[in-house]
């Protein structure tokens, strides 16, 4: 099993740094590219990202750059932590760059508008590379906990199970345990999946609802995404693992969660640009992804009645006052 060498973490958000300081930390080379070329010269010179984790200082390892050509020289991976709208244009864009045997790691959770691709087949469709050499990075990874050496878990997955454990090793530390699995397909579509019940969830919270509110949507959250997942030949067991459970519970309960914050500012009475201006730029992916995985969940004819309404409330208008009604007051069933 070959060793992973250089590394190219792109995307400086919280995120993409929060992992460049993981794989660092796990005495990786590695370079981060940032779009801007302030923040890559405020990473090195001192030491942290002021825009995202301005208290959580960057190991002497981590060189950073706002030159892509640089941050690809002699890199055997490229970690790709960009919003899951802008990665086919980004990786258009770098695509000659690219050594073309290199480990791809998506870190990106969502579902592309228009195609309906996963962030995987993304990578292998615009890089014309084999998907065996594609790896997904999911689970619960709140950024700033981890940045702050937190403990947690993760998840690679691959259906190359060799290169999935050399990008285990990669990133293995003492605050951050990573798992394999080879099912990239569940990986995925519970990363994407999750930000979008994570809107419920905040949307309930800022109506004032409780506890048992949360625990219903993201109970029947995860029987949703579970039914999408298993329809496109997903392994149901990956649901109840880091990449599943794990992943939505923590984005639908923490405060750190962007879908979760920006889901209570629509249940609050914010209309959706209200809430994007409140967030500074950072983006909350469930917002776009809602309406790729609703589209995907009608092509394969799967019911998915908490996505359906948060896509409403995103982009027809729907008032989250009334998502209530229109979730409970659907027709009886068995739970299974």
């Amino acid at each position: 099993m070959p060793d992973i060498g250089p590394i190219a973490v792109f995307g400086a958000g919280s995120w993409g740094t929060t992992f460049a300081k993981v794989l660092a930390d796990a005495g990786r080379e590695v370079t981060l590219w940032a779009r801007r070329r302030e923040v890559a010269e405020a990473i090195a010179g001192d030491r942290v990202n002021p825009d995202y984790l301005p208290d959580v200082p960057l190991p002497e390892n981590l060189r950073s750059t706002s030159d892509p050509r640089v941050a690809l020289d002699g890199a055997d991976a490229v970690v790709l932590a960009l919003p899951s709208q802008s990665l086919r244009h980004n990786l258009t864009a770098w695509r000659s760059l690219i050594d073309p045997t290199a480990t791809l790691i998506s870190l990106a959770k969502g579902v592309e508008l228009g195609s309906l691709r996963r962030m995987s087949e993304v990578v292998v469709e615009v890089l014309g590379v084999p998907e065996s050499q594609v790896a997904v990075v999911s689970g619960p990874n709140l950024a700033k906990e981890i940045a702050a050496g937190q403990p947690t878990a993760s998840v690679i997955a691959c259906t190359d199970h060799e290169r999935a454990i050399a990008v285990q090793q990669a990133c293995t530390t003492g605050y951050f345990r990573p798992y394999t699995i080879t099912d990239v397909v569940g990986c995925e579509l519970g990363g994407a999946c999750k930000n979008v019940i994570a809107l419920s969830c905040g949307m309930a919270g800022g109506l004032g609802f409780g506890d048992n509110t949360l625990a219903t949507l993201i109970t029947r959250g995860l029987a949703e995404t579970s039914r999408l997942g298993v329809a496109l030949g997903a392994d149901p067991m990956t649901f109840a693992g880091l990449a599943g459970l794990g992943d939505l519970v923590a984005t639908c309960s923490s405060p750190l969660s962007r879908n979760r914050t920006f889901g209570e500012r629509l249940g609050r009475g914010e209309t959706v640009q209200q809430a994007l201006a409140a967030a500074h730029g950072q983006v909350a992916e469930g917002v776009k992804s809602c309406s790729a995985i609703r589209e995907l969940a009608l092509r394969h004819g799967v019911e998915m009645p908490i996505t359906e309404v948060v896509h409403r409330v995103c982009h027809d208008g729907f008032d989250p006052r009334e998502m209530a009604g229109e979730l409970i007051g659907r027709k009886t069933k068995p739970e299974r």
